[in-house]
């Protein structure tokens, strides 16, 4: 089993609680997770993130492996999950945006090799945008929010000698 990572948790650490010159500790941990097999995403999460003009997508385009192609038990899974969003009376718009967006293949991936999805997204009713929480739910898919996941691996990001002296 291994977390994978929507782009929403990644974006909302670079921009708050764990941006690169604040905690530099998360990203590491985040490498290390990777090369231990514990943390992962999707190739179109990678993309998602290349989008942008910031630190981040040059830290995303760096770390390819992080981010890999749909395998085929990914592919296989893909139907599955387009069934079951398909019949879940959301608005026509909402199943189509989700069918082409990097949450499809995140949960795909999940469903496909028992990972745990990790998002900052919450379940919700609305029936006007697919949540991954939901799709979640109704596949049997395990999910949590990043600081769950941070908890239950025991992560800590703990100033070292050399850091201490800026801190109060």
């Amino acid at each position: 089993m291994a977390y994978l990572l929507d782009a929403n948790v990644l974006i909302q650490a670079n921009r708050f609680h764990y941006a690169f010159d604040i905690c530099p500790g998360f990203w590491d941990w985040i490498e290390a997770q990777h090369a231990g097999g514990k943390v992962l995403s999707v190739a179109q999460v990678g993309r998602e993130l290349g989008a942008g003009n910031d630190r981040l997508a040059d830290w995303a385009a760096e770390r390819g492996a992080l981010f890999p192609e749909p395998d085929a038990a990914t592919v296989r899974s893909m139907a599955a999950v387009s069934q079951w969003v398909t019949q879940q009376g959301y608005e026509p718009a909402a199943i189509n945006t989700f069918l082409q967006v990097a949450d499809y293949y995140l949960v795909a991936t999940a469903h496909a090799h028992g990972h745990t999805v990790v998002t900052q997204e919450k379940p919700d009713g609305a029936l006007r945008r697919v949540k991954i929480p939901n799709v979640c739910v109704g596949l049997g898919i395990r999910f949590m929010n990043p600081f769950e996941m941070l908890r239950l691996e025991r992560a800590r990001f703990v100033l070292g000698a050399a850091g201490a002296g800026g801190a109060r």
